[in-house]
């Protein structure tokens, strides 16, 4: 069967070069593994990407893997401080009207068109692909994604590795890929914040209230009643 981990299970042609593909024994086929580089901040994926321009692999298929704060082009959900939610309601149509810059999203898939923006073909940073995405009216945030099937490289911030609920939303698949950290020492910072949380005492306080109503109307009493009991016990 086809393989589950790169552009191969997308229909796509398979690489040209012999060298790419290897043979199972079963005559199944294998696909070349992804580099997934991560960094502890965007400014050093900016960093990476300038080295990568000066190496004869330059113009090797890449993708950045940013939040909307970074390529996020549209005039409202750019300047709103929710911008994650904003985006989904205009998809989802739920105000009666979508996004046009992700129904551009084709302009900017085509990975040599991004490429040879500037006439040469070489490694490109999130700002190239927001300034060539306003440009073309078309959605960096979405691109940037879509890029990642036909990519051999993808760089992206640490928790986009670490944590398994942005690898899911993100559709990264890890298994058989080749994983480089960058700063690696940081690791470990980062798994925690990816399975912390923090609230305030005020909110604990307020989640507390309603539990209490909830409890004493006796809406699904046997749920409510464990959490009320850890609000009181944390406050």
């Amino acid at each position: 069967g086809p393989c589950t981990e790169c552009s191969c299970s997308f229909g796509k042609e398979p690489a040209k070069d012999p060298s790419h593909t290897k043979k199972k024994e079963n005559g199944d086929q294998l696909c070349v593994p992804k580099i997934f580089f991560g960094t502890r901040t965007h400014k050093q994926i900016t960093q990476i990407t300038r080295e990568l321009k000066r190496t004869v692999y330059s113009s090797v298929p890449m993708t950045i893997l940013s939040s909307r704060d970074y390529t996020c082009i549209h005039p409202m959900v750019s300047h709103s401080s929710n911008r994650n939610e904003m985006c989904v309601e205009l998809l989802e149509g739920k105000h009666g009207k979508s996004c046009s810059y992700y129904h551009g999203v084709h302009k900017l898939r085509e990975h040599h068109a991004l490429q040879s923006a500037s006439g040469v073909d070489q490694a490109w940073d999130i700002e190239d692909l927001v300034s060539l995405g306003r440009k073309l009216r078309a959605c960096p945030y979405f691109a940037a994604r879509e890029l990642m099937m036909e990519a051999d490289v993808v760089f992206c911030p640490y928790n986009y590795l670490l944590d398994p609920q942005i690898r899911e939303s993100m559709d990264i698949k890890l298994k058989d890929q080749v994983v480089i950290l960058d700063e690696a020492h940081n690791i470990e910072d980062s798994a925690r914040e990816s399975v912390s949380y923090g609230v305030t005492e005020s909110q604990l306080r307020a989640a507390r209230e309603e539990l209490h109503f909830m409890v004493s109307n006796n809406i699904r009493q046997m749920h409510h009643e464990p959490l009320q009991a850890v609000c009181c016990s944390l406050i």
